[in-house]
């Protein structure tokens, strides 16, 4: 059922009101409340990092699995295989942000008592942002690197096709008295928003980021996606890289393998059954935390204080931007851009909810 929403959303929105708007349209739309609330603090934490394309504008379309079908509101994770220092995650296609903290918090416990943990997952879907998890291990003290498998949407050299998917991959580390260090790709050369961009603008893009129908370099966007594919990262070394992700998620895992996952974004009946991984190295088991940190300190100032380019007033560490755009959230509200705005719009009318929380003036968390 449809419903028109007249109210209008805040130009910057407080992330507890943001927060609690998800939590109730997933609750709305059958979840738990536990599993409702930890994918609501990732896609919103994502939104307060300045990464809009995985935050909160995936709400709408994870809630639209879950009314096809291709998702189970109310499907619970369940370990099926484990070791001292590893496991497999069955995510039996329930919410995937949820089934994912499940795995990083389950590779954080048991790192704990081995040193470094693997834990894998089979059955699921889009898990959002993949720096989240991988953050989530850093605050606990630990090394964390997070990924997944995607439906296939990037060339590999010699090939004239698609043959793997974009595989985002992340890592976190953290920093004694900095912030976690942390960075989050894809494996592609470009992400596909740019592609689109280009299209809406009728410009055409640099030679690297697509290859048409014949394998071929292009500058036209026009086509995409339904012909070319994107190239992968740095050539050969995204190309490895990407690799690498498919055989920690796909392969080791069970889940599903290039060509067999399927899009989750597509209006299709079928359950993706991407494959995560996620790892987490307690560094103070290893070297011990607070000379890890020290070691880690100096080489943040290192970087930092390197001899800077003509014209150039600092050097960022990986993260350093999110972190800053996140403090800045936090103080005065998540700047949402409008196609975000438009998501959350959308889901109030699919679901028949208001917007009152999306209303009220911005307040500091």
């Amino acid at each position: 059922m449809m419903h028109t929403i007249s109210q209008p959303i805040n130009q910057r929105i407080s992330p507890a009101d943001l927060e609690e708007f998800c939590v109730q349209a997933m609750v709305k739309s059958g979840l738990r409340d536990a599993d409702a609330r930890i994918t609501a603090d990732v896609l919103v934490t994502t939104d307060t990092w300045g990464v809009h394309t995985h935050g909160t504008k995936q709400l709408r379309p994870l809630l639209k699995n879950i009314r096809q079908g291709r998702l189970n509101a109310q499907a619970e994770p369940e370990i099926t295989g484990q070791g001292s220092s590893w496991a497999i995650v069955d995510g039996h296609i329930c919410m995937p942000p949820a089934t994912s903290a499940m795995a990083m918090k389950l590779a954080i416990h048991k790192a704990r008592e081995t040193g470094v943990a693997y834990v894998g997952v089979k059955h699921s879907g889009h898990f959002g942002a993949a720096g989240y998890y991988a953050v989530m291990a850093a605050q606990e003290g630990m090394i964390g690197l997070a990924m997944c498998n995607v439906d296939p949407g990037v060339t590999v050299p010699g090939a004239k096709g698609r043959v793997l998917g974009t595989n985002p991959i992340a890592f976190a580390v953290p920093a004694g008295k900095e912030k976690p260090v942390f960075l989050d790709i894809a494996t592609s050369a470009v992400a596909a928003s740019k592609l689109y961009a280009a299209q809406a603008l009728g410009k055409p893009i640099p030679e690297n980021w697509l290859v048409d129908d014949d394998g071929l370099p292009t500058t036209d966007p026009t086509g995409y996606p339904h012909h070319g594919a994107l190239f992968p990262m740095a050539g050969h070394k995204g190309y490895g890289l990407a690799l690498l992700v498919e055989v920690l998620t796909g392969v080791l895992t069970g889940a599903s393998m290039t060509s067999q996952v399927v899009s989750w974004i597509k209006d299709i009946p079928d359950q993706c059954n991407q494959g995560h991984a996620f790892i987490a190295i307690d560094v103070g088991s290893i070297i011990g935390y607070e000379e890890f940190a020290r070691r880690m300190e100096w080489v943040i100032r290192f970087i930092k204080e390197s001899p800077k380019a003509k014209g150039s007033s600092r050097i960022y560490l990986p993260g350093e931007m999110e972190w800053e755009r996140r403090e800045d959230a936090l103080a005065h509200g998540i700047p949402l851009p409008q196609d975000v705005a438009a998501n959350l719009v959308g889901v109030a009318e699919d679901i028949g909810m208001g917007l009152e929380l999306l209303s009220k003036p911005a307040r500091a968390r």
